[in-house]
């Protein structure tokens, strides 16, 4: 009999899998710490209060931010150890206006897979996102609803991309679901809305547009609130 798929840990070390678990782990735990909010921008990570936290040597604390500076949450630099990552307002305008071109790139790609099913559940998300009373689960619900909304994009480099460039401005857009009002609660609702009927309809050309210009609504709004990047 031909065993096409060994397990993949047949042979390996003990102790390093034992190491993979734990920095998977940690970094599991950090990237949700930052990610809801609970580790603001700028505060340092120090690896023995990590390691001391999740009871581990400091080895799976160092894979792990290496792991979650990947995803563009932290930062680490050899002279200042590990940070979260914060933009200043330089930084914020050119990444959002990256996502004001690749966002809508990966959801015309989507167009060409997106499923009965992946509609369906986009549909769900849209409704909640409307019933979200906080900003905290409006922040959430909106994440879920928009990388959602390229479930059938098959770029994996252009997908990473564009969920690097929203973990590093999370903390911007929750910033932004606390300044709305709302008549800016109305506008997302109505720009999701639209979003929405070019998605069921395939509509590239549509989809595109209403995402650039939604975005583009975001990054104007912050840009009005320059506190919110002076650095610390």
């Amino acid at each position: 009999m031909n065993n096409e798929n060994p397990d993949e840990n047949a042979g390996a070390d003990p102790e390093l899998i034992k190491t993979g678990v734990s920095s998977r782990r940690i970094a599991d735990h950090l990237r949700s710490a930052i990610l809801s909010g609970e580790l603001a921008p700028g505060t340092r990570l120090r690896q023995e209060e990590i390691a001391e936290q999740h009871g581990s040597s400091r080895i799976p604390v160092r894979e792990a931010l290496r792991m979650v500076e990947a995803d563009g949450l932290v930062t680490v630099k050899s002279y200042s150890g590990a940070r979260v990552a914060k933009l200043d307002y330089e930084e914020f305008d050119t990444a959002y206006r990256i996502r004001e071109r690749i966002d809508p790139l990966a959801l015309a790609q989507s167009l060409h897979g997106i499923t009965e099913d992946d509609i369906a559940r986009l549909e769900e998300l849209e409704t909640e996102v409307e019933a979200a009373t906080s900003p905290d689960r409006f922040v959430l619900l909106d994440r879920e609803f928009h990388l959602a909304t390229y479930a059938g994009c098959t770029d994996r480099q252009l997908l990473s991309t564009v969920t690097r460039f929203w973990n590093t401005t999370q903390h911007y857009r929750r910033a932004y679901a606390q300044l709305i009002d709302d008549h800016g609660r109305a506008i997302i609702k109505y720009e999701h809305r639209l979003l929405m009927d070019a998605i069921r309809r395939r509509d590239p050309v549509d989809a595109e547009r209403f995402l650039s210009g939604h975005i583009r609504r975001t990054r104007i709004t912050l840009a009005e609130r320059r506190e919110l990047f002076e650095k610390h």
